[in-house]
């Protein structure tokens, strides 16, 4: 493996889907593009093959854009080039191309030289700004994610969503190796093939290239609804589990998803277990320890939450979860938090 870096948009790969730009590139791309102000825009998209919501939003940017010069240079990434062949997120034996970044714990392997590569190119370039694009495969609504509280990724963020989310983990995300670079975000699209989210993105886009500067000051409150994320749980692995009535070690809720971004109090069922190992969970919060004791408890056969949590990226999608995680637990954090506590989160 090796990344494919150019200079231009080959010929015809702008009438491609996500699924057959293996006909025109190789592999991992990246690709610089000239513009007024020669500080580039980073965009990334299609790190997990079956999220196309980004390339399709850039197709359209640079369709309707074509023969006129872009405003900022745009520097382009496109992934799992063939995972997106087979429309999965990642094909068996490959790495989770958002984990191999610089700085996390999986940053080692071809792919972790190649996403290496991408941030060195970048540095070199001065780059402006970071925008990593995903989809996700519950009902959650369109957000931005930062690893930092500076104001700079809090007005990034705002500007897709007032909704935004701060997170540490999980590492070798590429949001996270860029901002030591520039102000970075990732957006989360919602699930993909949907027009009206690759529109929006498009116009993100298209917004940012149009930015002198990015401001310095926090965003005013009542443009940011900001959540801090506190743990991510996973079912464990040697258990079985489903939706609904089923006859599985857990069998979650039938509308688990439906549950996303909404502050659940204490004492909230989450499903029926089957097993006597616990709560079946794996619970770890940002320091990689065990918190599943703190969040849920066992009542009876029933999975309930503990204290009161905002759980985010709820699934029905069994791959996804086995994948990735069950779900985020969050915190509502004010965006004018004093600047100290912002300083220690990101310090954690």
């Amino acid at each position: 493996m090796r990344l494919t870096e150019l200079e231009r948009i080959p010929d015809g790969l702008l009438e491609l889907p996500a699924a057959e730009l293996h006909r025109l590139l190789p592999g991992p791309t990246l690709i610089h593009l000239p513009g007024r102000r020669p500080a580039p825009l980073f965009v990334s998209t299609l790190l997990h093959g079956n999220e196309d919501t980004g390339w399709n939003a850039l197709r359209a940017l640079l369709g309707e854009r074509r023969g006129r010069p872009l405003p900022r240079a745009l520097s382009i990434f496109l992934g799992n080039v063939s995972a997106a062949r087979a429309g999965l997120r990642r094909l068996d034996g490959q790495p989770d191309y958002n984990r191999i970044w610089p700085g996390g714990e999986r940053d080692t392997g071809a792919e972790a030289d190649v996403a290496a590569q991408v941030v060195a190119r970048m540095r070199a370039r001065a780059v402006f700004a970071s925008i990593d694009i995903h989809n996700n495969t519950g009902l959650n609504p369109h957000y931005g994610c930062v690893n930092r509280l500076a104001p700079e990724f809090l007005h990034l963020a705002s500007l897709f969503s007032r909704t935004a989310v701060y997170f540490t983990r999980p590492t070798g995300v590429q949001s996270a190796a860029f901002a030591p670079l520039c102000p970075a975000v990732a957006l989360e699209c919602g699930k993909p093939g949907t027009r009206s989210a690759e529109t929006e993105a498009a116009q993100y886009v298209d917004a940012v290239l149009h930015l002198a500067q990015i401001p310095r000051h926090d965003p005013d409150r009542i443009d940011l609804d900001l959540y801090h994320t506190l743990a991510t749980v996973r079912v464990r692995e040697t258990l079985s589990f489903a939706f609904g009535d089923a006859d599985a070690d857990i069998a979650f809720v039938p509308e688990l998803d439906h549950l996303n971004f909404r502050e659940l109090p204490a004492g909230t069922a989450l499903g029926r277990l089957r097993t006597d190992t616990g709560i079946g969970l794996d619970v770890r919060d940002e320091r990689d320890e065990d918190v599943g004791a703190h969040y849920f408890r066992r009542d009876g056969d029933t999975l309930r939450t503990r204290v009161p949590v905002v759980p985010a990226m709820l699934t029905l999608d069994p791959r996804a979860v086995r994948l990735d995680c069950l779900c985020y637990l969050m915190e509502r954090l004010a965006p004018g938090a004093p600047a100290h506590t912002r300083r220690t989160l990101d310090q954690r």
